[in-house]
């Protein structure tokens, strides 16, 4: 995969400015403390390693310039003869031919490790945001399958308890309208709580009805029904829940 943003992976500003005059400093301050004890041995070691963490925490170019402004600081204070630029000796050429060379190899290969780096977590963060899609398409599919087997268990159900069936209510508002086109439209008509009548509604008590239509839950429920002689007799009676693509359906029928 071709990522064309590996080469941005620095932080960018004046923070990395400030980082790589303040890395420079240290590195001068740090090689005049050592100065009486080492001489003029290794005048650029100090700026090799200051450009190099440079280079791994703010990019190439303020470790270049770290680098170049090294190499002058250390000709000029630690190079003898020193504080004297007039002279240039075998010293001073071996200075700006070993120390540069060194110190671009390593900001090279920290520069090239970084970029790589910086490519793998990007890549990583691109798969981590498809693995998201893929695993919410997938939720997304396995939820409308659930859906639509609980649609059909809704039909078969309507169709197999057509006779005892006394209302089926909806949960959610107009969640009723595919359950209308079973029947015209005059069969079912509207009643609060969103409620839509079955063959059995007409024998059902009313006083039971407004009841069960605030306070109904799945399971077992008693409703008083005319029975032959136009009584009114305690019936068990079930309600079942289903939870569709229109919505969640509370089906209220005659216990058999």
């Amino acid at each position: 995969m071709e990522v064309q943003n590996a080469r941005r992976w620095a932080p960018r500003g004046t923070r990395a400015w400030l980082a790589a005059a303040a890395a420079l400093a240290i590195a001068s301050g740090v090689r005049l403390l050592l100065h009486p004890f080492i001489g003029p041995f290794l005048p650029g070691s100090a700026f090799c390693i200051a450009a190099s963490l440079v280079e791994y925490f703010f990019g190439l170019a303020p470790a270049l310039t770290v680098m170049l402004l090294g190499l002058c600081i250390a000709d000029y204070l630690f190079v003898p003869p020193y504080a004297d630029i007039t002279v240039f000796d075998r010293a001073d050429l071996a200075l700006v031919i070993s120390y540069p060379l060194v110190t671009l190899l390593v900001i090279v290969l920290i520069e090239r490790l970084r970029r790589s780096q910086f490519r793998a977590e990007l890549i990583a963060s691109v798969a981590q945001s498809r693995y998201e899609m893929l695993l919410r398409h997938d939720n997304e599919r396995m939820l409308a399958r659930r859906a639509v087997d609980e649609t059909h268990r809704l039909l078969r159900h309507l169709s197999h308890h057509h006779k005892t069936f006394i209302f089926i209510q909806a949960l959610e508002r107009n969640a009723l309208q595919p359950v209308d086109d079973l029947k015209p439209q005059s069969a079912l008509p509207r009643l609060p709580n969103e409620i839509a009548p079955g063959p059995r509604f007409a024998d059902a008590d009313p006083d039971d009805i407004a009841r069960l239509s605030k306070a109904l839950w799945p399971g077992s429920h008693r409703v008083r029904m005319k029975s032959g002689d136009g009584a009114a007799k305690l019936t068990e009676c079930v309600c079942e829940r289903f939870t569709t693509h229109a919505g969640d359906f509370l089906v209220l029928r005659i216990g058999t």
